[in-house]
């Protein structure tokens, strides 16, 4: 299984005598990309400030955000039965998936495993208040979850504490005592409990949370934790499938079985299950990584080129680029651009030196070439691959007859680690970048992009994401809300609460007339059996839109009931 932190020089802490050191591959390329934007965007708003401030006060300067990276611990089992400790590690599976889509950056269990093995301690270590703190400052987080459940009969008691690592302060513990068949519930609303106490304003609702992986039920979500955490790879495999056929568009599910498969060296498999997520999953990138590499290994060298170029177009992290550039290489294509976009933007990696070497040779860029080699080899110097490479390309520097003469090239490496820590973090660092953006729009225009979002993740069905947009938009503008409104009415509808979404609805009506509030009255009306008032409903909004296909629909089954629509 890939690393996800590596030893370098981004966190060092000193415990006693001893230095731990770990690092996230730095994004380099990207994210001095990013950080180029935000200055920009930090300058663009700098310039903007006296234009909209300038007959106010000036404001004192606000104190530095705090952090938002979240290590969630699995929860200990004081329930005495030991056929519950799967429900440990479900706990922090699914506060993961919840404060992620909160706006927080989790710390996953490869990496929670990884910092464990680092600092010398067991796979089910359970940490004292001291040990947790050591663990969440060797990860750099900024908050720890920590908990632990009991049972009595039919009945499962959780307990939650959020510390905050930066201030030492513990903050106050967080009950949940739902009936054993509801664990989901008992979840999610514990996820949505610690997130507003992480984030007092955070506005989404708990039907919201509740609502979220819907079609999930426990027998499938026990499978899946088992098949994260089962020590033979063959029950990892059967605990998963049963996950995948119990619910099929749990993606984690499907995402986890795949990654099974390929480190089983069952390319094919892996390749198709990995194949099943949808583009727009927040799973898709990771999972096209490894489809790519199941390509690979199996020469279908331009299947693995289209999957990693699916990453490098939305994140182009090096490992891709090169992976990208690799499979290109195979199929007698140049990779060069790939390889030099990987020295860029990682240049401590001898591989892509040694990659870019390779390419440039096969141009005939000897010069070139001897200068990428000599970069691989002060990097590794005992790789005697990369030193016999170099020999060679001296030699046909010092006689070019040499390097006329056609002669076999070294293969290309590809990167067969998927840094999932530096995918996460990039896409996190993309998401304060637009809000940035968006923090220098005049409000209105501030407010419409945020809706655009938030029907983005409506269409998805991500409603906690689609949720939280929403709420901003509000915030943003208030007397332009109308839309954003009716985005809260949908999730309000699909979370099942009728009375919150008809409110949402109304209150969009008030600020301006639209078909989109009057259809969800209507869907309300005739799922409460009231078919005249949603027919009235159903007239506003052509009224309105005369065309409407939604509406029309709509009016052609309630007809087909027998009610009239004036």
């Amino acid at each position: 299984m890939g690393q996800a932190f590596e030893p370098g020089s981004r966190t060092k802490r000193w415990f006693g005598s001893n230095i731990i050191s770990l690092e996230v591959r730095p994004l380099n390329l990207f994210r001095s990309l990013v950080c180029g934007l935000l200055l920009v965007a930090a300058s663009f708003l700098a310039a903007q400030q006296p234009a909209t401030t300038a007959s106010r006060p000036q404001a004192e300067a606000a104190p530095a955000a705090h952090g938002r990276l979240v290590l969630v611990l699995p929860f200990e089992n004081h329930s005495g039965r030991a056929d519950l400790n799967w429900i440990g590690e479900a706990f922090p599976e699914m506060l993961n998936r919840r404060l992620g889509a909160a706006g927080f950056l989790p710390i996953s269990r490869n990496d929670r495993m990884y910092a464990l093995d680092r600092l010398g301690l067991p796979t089910n270590f359970q940490p004292s208040r001291a040990s947790t703190i050591r663990i969440a400052q060797t990860l750099d987080a900024d908050y720890v979850i920590f908990g632990f459940f009991t049972t009595s009969g039919n009945s499962l008691n959780a307990t939650a504490q959020v510390l905050d690592v930066t201030g030492l302060k513990l903050g106050n513990p967080v009950n949940v005592q739902m009936d054993m068949t509801r664990l989901l519930d008992v979840l999610n609303t514990l996820a949505w409990l610690t997130a507003r106490q992480l984030d007092p304003k955070y506005a989404v609702a708990q039907q919201t949370f509740l609502n979220a992986d819907s079609d999930l039920g426990v027998a499938a979500f026990e499978n899946y934790v088992r098949g994260l955490t089962e020590d033979s790879i063959g029950e990892r495999i059967r605990h998963l499938r049963e996950a995948v056929r119990l619910a099929p568009r749990f993606y984690p599910a499907q995402l986890a079985l795949g990654k099974t498969y390929f480190y089983n060296q069952n390319f094919d498999l892996a390749a198709t299950t990995l194949g099943n997520l949808p583009k727009d999953d927040p799973n898709a990138l990771e999972a096209d990584f490894y489809r790519g590499l199941a390509f690979f290994y199996t020469g279908k060298y331009l299947e693995a080129e289209d999957a990693f170029a699916f990453d490098t177009t939305r994140l182009p992290l090096p490992e891709v680029v090169n992976n990208q550039g690799v499979a290109a290489a195979r199929r007698g294509r140049d990779g060069t651009g790939l390889f030099q976009q990987a020295v860029a933007a990682d240049p401590k990696d001898a591989d892509y030196h040694f990659n870019l070497a390779i390419a440039l040779k096969r141009k005939g860029d000897v010069a070139g070439a001897v200068r990428e080699i000599d970069q691989a080899t002060k990097l590794r110097p005992q790789d005697a691959d990369i030193a016999g490479f170099a020999n060679s390309l001296h030699s046909q520097q010092q006689n070019p007859a040499l390097a006329a003469q056609k002669t076999d090239l070294p293969l290309e490496r590809i990167k067969r680690s998927y840094n999932e820590a530096s995918f996460r973090q990039a896409a996190f660092e993309m998401e304060q970048m637009q809000s940035m953006r968006l923090a220098a729009l005049p409000p209105e225009q501030r407010a419409d992009a945020l809706v655009k979002g938030g029907t983005q993740f409506l269409n998805r069905g991500l409603l906690l994401e689609a949720e939280r947009e929403f709420q901003a938009a509000i915030e943003a503008d208030p007397a332009s809300a109308s839309a954003a409104h009716v985005g809260l009415a949908e999730v309000r509808e699909r979370t099942n609460d009728a009375d919150a979404a008809r409110q949402e609805a109304l209150k969009s009506l008030q600020l301006k007339p639209n078909v989109a509030a009057h259809l969800v009255l209507a869907r309300m009306d005739v799922q409460a059996h009231q078919l005249a008032p949603a027919a009235n409903e159903i007239s506003e909004a052509l009224k309105i839109e005369p065309n409407n296909p939604n509406a029309r629909v709509m009016k052609m089954a309630l007809e087909q009931k027998g009610q009239q629509v004036p």
